[in-house]
C-alpha cells in the first residue's frame, strides 16, 4: 500500500501554500488598503537593491544603502528628493530604475493594490470596493474592474502626448536623437508622475528660457494634480459642467485659485530678489513664477535654487506643499479637497449654518471629520520628523521644516537637507515620504469601511472653544 502523498514533506509544502494563498485571496479582497502597503514596500526594496548594484552608478562603484534606499523611495513615492545628482550620479540604467519606479508610484498604490487584488480573487470583497470608491473615484460598487483599465489607459496615453511633444523639443535644444527620445520620455513620465526627477546634471537650470520645453512639463505636472476621480468623471460626462460631480468641481476650482494666488505671491516676493530671478526680464519673472506655483503643490522641478528664495516665499512654498494636489491624483498633500471642505465649514461656521453646503450640495458631517484627520495626521507627522532632524542636524527650524514638508506631500522640491541630514535623517525622510504617499488615502479608506450607525445617542453638551 502506497504511503498518503499529502502527508510528506510535499504534501506538507502544498498545504504551506495553500494556507498562503486563502489568507493573500483573504487579504486582497478584504484588506486592500493592507495590501497597498505591502505593495510599496516590495517595490521599494526592490528597486533599493537594482539602485545597489555596481552597473546602477556612473561610475561603477556600490552606491551606499541610505542613498540607494532614499532614491528608491523618492521614485516610488513620486517625490523627487534626492540626496545625490540624479543626472550625474546614476548611470543610464540606474536612470531607467527610477523611471520605472517613478512608473510604479505614478500608477499609484491604489491601482496597484488593486490590480494585484483582482488578479489573485478575481473579485474584490465590499471593503476593496469601498477601498476603490474612497481612491479612485467609484461611483457605486460595481465596475471597478473597467474603472482601473481607465486609470492605466489614461496615464499612459498623457505620458506618450507629452513625449510627443518633449522630444522634438529636446531635439531641437540641441540633443541628439537618441538622447532627446531619452529625455522626452523621462521627463513625460516623471511631469505626469509630478514626481520632479530630471536627469540633467543640474536640473532645469539650463533650458531656464526654454518654453518649448517647460510649458509641457508644466502641463502634465497641473493635469497629473487633478487625480483620477476628476478624469474619471469627466469622460463620463463628456465636458457637460452639469454633469461634473461636487468633487470635480471643488478639485478644479480650488486648483486654479491656488494656482493663480500662489503665482502672483511667488512674482511678488521674489520680483527684487537678486539671487533668483531680480536681473530678469519682466516676461521671465512672470514665466518663472508661474511655473514655480504650478511645481510648489507637488510637481518639484524647479528653475530657481529654493534656498536662494525669500523667507516669505518659503513660508508660501510650505503652505503650498502641505496642501498638495488632487485626491488620488500623483499629487500629495493633504489634497485641495480637504482644504476646500474646512475653508467651507468655516464659512458655514460664519454664516451660522446647521450645514455646509457647496454648490447646491449639502456635505455630510463625515466628510467634514475626515478632512479634520487628514489635516491632523498630516501636521503630526511634519511635527514628528522635523523634531527627529533637529536633533542630527545644525540647519534652520525654516530649512527643516520646507524640507519635511517637502518629503511629506511627496513634492520633492529642496533646500539640500536631504543630502546634509546622514544615514539617519535619510531613514527618517524615505519614512515620512512613504506614510505621506499612502497614509492619507489609507486613512480615508479605513474610516470610511468602519462607518456605523448608532443605535442609540448621548446627551448634547457643547465644550468652550477658544
Amino acid at each position: 500500500m502506497s504511503p498518503d502523498p499529502r502527508s510528506g514533506p510535499l504534501g506538507r509544502v502544498h498545504a504551506f501554500a495553500l494556507r498562503l494563498r486563502a489568507r493573500a485571496r483573504y487579504a486582497a479582497g478584504h484588506a486592500p488598503a493592507r495590501i497597498a502597503i505591502m505593495v510599496f514596500a516590495v517595490a521599494t526594496l526592490v528597486f533599493t537593491g537594482l539602485l545597489m548594484l555596481p552597473a546602477a552608478s556612473a561610475d561603477g562603484t556600490l552606491t551606499e544603502l541610505p542613498d540607494a534606499l532614499f532614491t528608491a523611495v523618492s521614485a516610488v513615492t513620486v517625490t523627487g528628493l534626492t540626496t545625490v545628482d540624479t543626472g550625474g550620479h546614476w548611470s543610464m540604467f540606474g536612470q531607467v530604475v527610477i523611471l520605472a519606479a517613478i512608473q510604479t508610484g505614478a500608477l499609484g498604490v491604489v491601482t496597484i493594490a488593486l490590480l494585484l487584488a483582482m488578479m489573485v480573487t478575481r473579485k474584490l470583497g465590499v471593503s476593496g470596493r469601498v477601498f476603490a470608491k474612497e481612491s479612485i473615484g467609484a461611483d457605486g460598487i460595481g465596475g471597478v474592474g473597467r474603472l482601473l483599465r481607465v486609470v492605466v489607459t489614461t496615464t499612459f496615453l498623457i505620458e506618450a502626448a507629452l513625449a510627443l511633444v518633449l522630444v522634438p523639443a529636446f531635439i531641437a535644444a540641441g540633443e541628439s536623437f537618441p538622447l532627446g527620445l531619452w529625455h522626452g520620455i523621462f521627463y513625460a513620465i516623471s511631469a505626469f508622475g509630478n514626481a520632479g526627477f530630471t536627469p540633467h546634471v543640474g536640473g532645469l537650470a539650463a533650458f531656464a528660457g526654454n518654453p518649448f520645453v517647460l510649458t509641457p512639463i508644466a502641463v502634465g505636472v497641473f493635469v497629473g494634480s487633478f487625480g483620477f476621480p476628476v478624469f474619471l468623471n469627466l469622460i463620463r460626462a463628456r465636458w457637460t459642467r452639469h454633469k461634473w460631480t461636487l468633487h470635480t468641481k471643488l478639485t478644479l476650482i480650488t486648483t486654479t485659485v491656488l494656482f493663480g494666488l500662489g503665482a502672483l505671491a511667488w512674482a511678488v516676493f521674489e520680483w527684487s530678489n537678486p539671487d533668483t530671478v531680480g536681473g530678469a526680464p519682466w516676461w521671465q519673472k512672470i514665466g518663472h513664477a508661474l511655473f514655480a506655483s504650478t511645481m510648489l503643490r507637488s510637481g518639484g522641478f524647479s528653475l530657481v535654487d529654493m534656498e536662494s528664495s525669500t523667507a516669505t516665499t518659503m513660508l508660501l512654498s510650505d503652505a503650498l506643499m502641505f496642501v498638495g494636489g488632487g485626491s488620488a491624483s500623483t499629487a500629495g498633500g493633504i489634497k485641495v479637497t480637504t482644504l476646500a471642505v474646512l475653508f467651507l465649514a468655516i464659512v458655514a461656521e460664519a454664516k451660522g449654518t446647521r450645514h455646509t453646503n457647496a454648490l447646491g450640495r449639502r456635505l455630510p458631517d463625515g466628510t467634514l471629520r475626515l478632512a479634520i484627520s487628514v489635516v491632523f495626521l498630516g501636521a503630526t507627522l511634519v511635527f514628528v520628523a522635523a523634531a527627529l532632524l533637529t536633533i542630527v542636524s545644525d540647519a534652520k527650524l525654516d530649512r527643516i521644516l520646507f524640507e519635511v514638508i517637502s518629503a511629506f506631500a511627496t513634492c520633492g522640491l529642496s533646500v539640500g537637507i536631504s543630502s546634509e541630514v546622514g544615514a539617519f535623517g535619510k531613514f527618517v525622510l524615505s519614512a515620512l515620504m512613504l506614510t505621506g504617499r499612502v497614509g492619507p488615502i489609507v486613512l480615508a479608506s479605513a474610516l470610511a469601511v468602519r462607518q456605523r450607525r448608532e443605535l442609540y445617542t448621548f446627551p448634547v453638551e457643547r465644550p468652550i472653544i477658544g
